[in-house]
């Protein structure tokens, strides 16, 4: 026995170094991710960064002014949020610059590294769509994901000329296709449309999604995130909307709203199953399935883990009501006040998220543990 020990520890001290270096490799991969030279994104009001507020947009000007940017930039960016959003972490995890709007490219901003297509208010659908359904004068913008996309195909030639310089500028660029198609709902579920009407337009809102996605790769891109829906039953907004008598209606571990959520959640299969089918059509493409939708419930489920102290269900900005949100005194409207601590609130304006809440989320993409296959992984 005690020459069989002696015999392991000396392999165990021959193996050392080579175990330590294993160790001190692995533990470089995971804290340093796989390096992008440039971002390019596509969504809503979720990742848009500036380009509502340029396009003269005036269907939700506060965006433009405090409290909205105070707890990173100090000032109004366009941004949905009172800080950074998820595109903006990720951006830094690459270290890369935050993504210029691509309405400010003119204004001589470098875009070599990335551009922002996302609008606040966008849709996946086109506008014609909501048109047929009489919703059309709903819409905050007309710039819907095939608008952004054209955006993207306009651009190229500035990017790169021959196939090869394509091929090799797409081989180091990350493309996020969304979050989109939230807002196909949102505006058609606050105006009264019921569930089961809206679960028929849910391969219809995947379609364009995939399309995108599709016509994307046809143009080069090889790698790819198509995030999901947020839980919206936690929502301060969908919380407020349709409360419910009911008890039955929510959900006793974190009392949000089961049947939207369960919505979100039907949204998420039905994308999952859409990109499934892309990776068949492009085995050359890394089409990346981002678990919104998890990386967010987690917040309800054991908020003080996250460092959120505040009722996860109340905005930090808004004008009262249970959920601190009140159509007519959304965030920054005369009659709202924003909370003195963001980062402990889960839901920021009612709709949107706050900046600690997208630092999680972001978080949770880069390490792999909501992104499938893993975003940190290597080609």
């Amino acid at each position: 026995m005690s020459g069989n020990s002696s015999s392991s520890t000396a392999i165990i001290m021959k193996l050392f170094p080579l175990l330590s270096f294993l160790f001190f490799t692995l533990g470089t991969v995971l804290s340093n991710p796989q390096r992008y030279e440039s971002i390019f994104n596509f969504g809503d009001s979720l990742s848009d960064t500036g380009n509502f507020l340029l396009s003269g947009a005036v269907a939700f000007p506060v965006i433009g002014k405090l409290p909205y940017g105070v707890s990173f930039f100090q000032h109004a960016t366009g941004r949905c949020s009172d800080g950074r959003l998820v595109v903006d972490f990720i951006a830094e995890a690459y270290g890369l610059p935050y993504l210029p709007p691509y309405l400010a490219i003119d204004n001589g901003h470098d875009f070599k590294h990335g551009v922002n297509f996302a609008v606040a208010g966008a849709t996946a659908l086109d506008p014609q769509f909501f048109k047929e359904l009489k919703l059309e004068s709903l819409l905050w913008t007309k710039d819907s994901l095939s608008i952004q996309l054209g955006w993207f195909k306009k651009l190229k030639s500035s990017l790169c000329t021959t196939k090869q310089d394509c091929d090799n500028y797409f081989k180091k660029s990350l493309f996020l296709v969304g979050e989109i198609g939230g807002n196909d709902y949102n505006y058609a579920f606050f105006v009264g449309a019921s569930i089961k009407k809206l679960r028929a337009f849910v391969p219809v809102v995947v379609d364009a999604i995939t399309k995108a996605t599709s016509a994307l790769i046809e143009e080069g891109v090889v790698e790819l995130v198509v995030p999901g829906n947020l839980p919206i039953g936690c929502s301060a907004a969908y919380m407020t909307l349709f409360q419910s008598p009911n008890k039955a209606d929510y959900d006793p571990k974190n009392g949000c709203l089961k049947a939207f959520n369960s919505f979100a959640k039907y949204h998420n299969n039905q994308l999952k199953r859409a990109l499934e089918m892309l990776r068949q059509k492009y085995p050359h493409a890394r089409i990346i399935y981002a678990d919104y939708y998890g990386a967010a419930i987690r917040f309800f489920h054991a908020p003080r883990h996250y460092g959120f102290f505040n009722s996860t269900l109340t905005a930090c900005c808004g004008g009262g009501g249970p959920y601190n949100f009140n159509n007519s005194a959304r965030c920054g409207h005369i009659g709202s006040k924003a909370c003195n601590n963001p980062s402990a609130h889960v839901n920021w304006d009612g709709i949107h998220l706050t900046e600690a809440s997208y630092r999680h989320i972001a978080k949770g993409l880069i390490s792999g543990l909501f992104s499938t296959p893993p975003l940190s992984s290597p080609l």
